[in-house]
């Protein structure tokens, strides 16, 4: 099917300095990429598969078309469905896409015959199978997130056992909406059989380094869903801020946020923030890091950090949590306590890497009571019984967690269903296979941290990982439950954050949605083009693959 999308041809040229290369950070990848590699061959052509991201499993599209019109079409509940119109999630979600498909206008009334042509489509039935659609619950590692799809005369219908694949066949369906030059829309006869490759598909967003307004978090929650997207990793605070209001402990961002006013997230931020998510079918994980990044808790809680020295004296400064004080792990059970309830998904992030050592070697506290312990002069056996209690702490609030890689290297007694997330390059294949062995659910990140930038197409080494090309047995390899693109907020705020996720974050959104075998990377760039296209115009400031135009430019602010 070669759909009348009105796009240019994007003529791409090889006029790149011949020879600069770039040394990515992974072994998921060559390790260099030359650039002019990067941009060779792609021309734009319409592929068959038309402008759907990510792809799905099983499609077939036709060409035989139907119009659609605004002032007849219709996205309604199935008779058998069992969700019906108190389903709020469903209904806010139909006319989300409606504006999507048809612009924001309101609904024209049909005219007064109501009769249509043989070639119109004017509905859009959503069949929910399961007798619990989860309409008011929240999607999990565990959502059945597939879907079914067919359109065809006398109406499409959309068959999903949950809302959660229902709303990912309703971007589907927007999706195979295409406009001619006179502005008439059309979709082709299809069947969709579709689900995803992984069950953890992940962005992480750090609002620490530098706020980002609670606007800003929403129009990037939705754009994740428009790549089916399911996991918002928040890392909400870290050594240089702590936004996060604690109603327990109010002085934590009292003291450590940029401002107490301005730069925080209160409960009622927080609790807007989840349900719109929820109403996208995206989880929220907070991520609260210990015992290091946590310059900006000291600010509020005195006694939490560990004091450094200088000889004999105080320095007057301070470095990670200070491990040895009962007081330390009274807060931590109190404020670990209100995090499981103010966050509803069953896993907490809890951070434990990159603990800098230096500090807790200064203080002659430390140094005694790490001879009392016999630790000797192994410091990571004194961050290993700090994160064993903080482990314990929350699994009494009856969490599950996920943990940077290190607190796993450093050989921490950690419960059966842990996540270990693997982010440290240069030996993260070998890593994957370590952290799998032993037994533990594996998410990955360490290829797609897209902080990094750089010249040329950069989307197409994210797109070219394989997250199983690590050494490992059929039962390892169904422990990695999917991957997460990391942007972290050290250069990024609200002016250029959007432009610099997206499509970047798509490349990874497909790579962990479709099949396996899907890695034609001209045929992803073809639809790629199109999707950051569709994003643009539904008002994203997706920044382009390469020279191009788009039917609808972004207008701005």
């Amino acid at each position: 099917m070669i759909t009348t999308v009105n796009l240019a041809v994007l003529l791409l040229s090889l006029s790149f300095c011949r020879g600069l290369k770039h040394n990515y950070i992974d072994d998921y990848e060559v390790v260099e990429v030359e650039e002019e590699d990067q941009d060779r061959d792609l021309v734009f052509q319409p592929s068959k598969h038309g402008s759907l991201w990510p792809l799905p499993q099983k499609v077939q599209i036709s060409d035989v078309s139907f119009k659609l019109m605004g002032s007849s079409f219709k996205i309604v509940d199935a008779r058998q469905s069992s969700a019906g119109p108190s389903c709020s999630l469903l209904q806010d979600a139909y006319r989300r896409y409606y504006e999507y498909m048809f612009g924001s206008a309101k609904r024209q009334q049909p005219y007064k015959s109501k009769r249509t042509g043989p070639t119109e489509l004017t509905e859009l039935q959503v069949w929910i199978t399961s007798p619990d659609s989860e309409c008011d619950g929240y999607p999990s590692v565990t959502s059945n997130e597939s879907y079914e799809l067919s359109v065809d005369q006398p109406f499409a219908v959309l068959k999903a056992p949950t809302v959660w694949g229902a709303l990912h066949g309703l971007e589907t369906f927007s999706q195979l909406v295409y406009e001619d030059e006179y502005g008439t829309k059309s979709i082709n006869s299809t069947q969709i059989n579709d689900f995803p490759r992984f069950a953890h598909r992940g962005i992480l967003l750090d609002t620490s380094r530098h706020f980002l307004p609670v606007k800003v978090i929403l129009a990037n929650l939705e754009t994740m869903a428009m790549n089916k997207i399911n996991v918002f990793h928040w890392h909400i605070v870290d050594d240089p801020s702590f936004p996060y209001l604690s109603r327990t402990f109010p002085q934590l961002s009292r003291q450590g946020a940029y401002h107490p006013y301005t730069h925080v997230y209160t409960p009622a931020d927080v609790k807007m923030v989840i349900e719109w998510a929820r109403l996208r079918g995206i989880r929220v994980i907070p991520e609260f890091d210990t015992p290091g990044h946590t310059q900006s808790w000291g600010k509020g809680q005195a006694d939490l950090l560990t004091p450094c020295y200088s000889g004999a004296k105080p320095s007057g400064t301070f470095g990670p949590v200070n491990p040895i004080l009962n007081t330390t792990y009274d807060f931590m059970k109190l404020f670990f306590g209100e995090i499981s309830t103010v966050f509803p998904d069953a896993y907490v992030h809890l951070g434990g890497d990159e603990v800098d050592f230096t500090c807790w070697k200064s203080n002659p506290d430390i140094q005694k009571f790490m001879e009392q312990q016999g630790f000797g002069d192994d410091y990571s056996k004194l961050e290993s019984f700090y994160i064993q209690k903080l482990l314990e702490i929350v699994t009494a609030t009856k969490k599950g967690y996920m943990i940077w890689q290190e607190v796993f290297d450093n050989g921490v007694k950690l419960k059966p269903d842990t996540v270990v997330h693997v982010w440290i390059g240069g030996g993260s294949n070998d890593e994957m296979g370590r952290v799998t062995a032993a037994g533990y659910t594996t998410i990955l990140s360490a290829p797609w941290y897209l902080d990094y930038i750089s010249y040329a197409q950069d989307w197409q080494k994210y797109y070219k990982v394989e997250p199983l090309n690590f050494n490992g047995t059929e039962a390892q390899k169904k422990l990695v439950i999917g991957g997460e693109a990391c942007l972290w907020g050290e250069y990024v705020d609200a002016t250029n954050l959007t432009p610099r996720l997206w499509p970047r974050a798509s490349a990874v959104a497909e790579r962990l949605w479709s099949a396996k075998d899907v890695t034609d990377i001209n045929d992803a760039f073809n639809r790629l083009s199109m999707h950051r296209c569709r994003m643009v115009d539904r008002g994203i400031p997706a920044e382009p693959l390469f020279s191009s135009f788009c039917p609808r430019e972004y207008k701005g602010i």
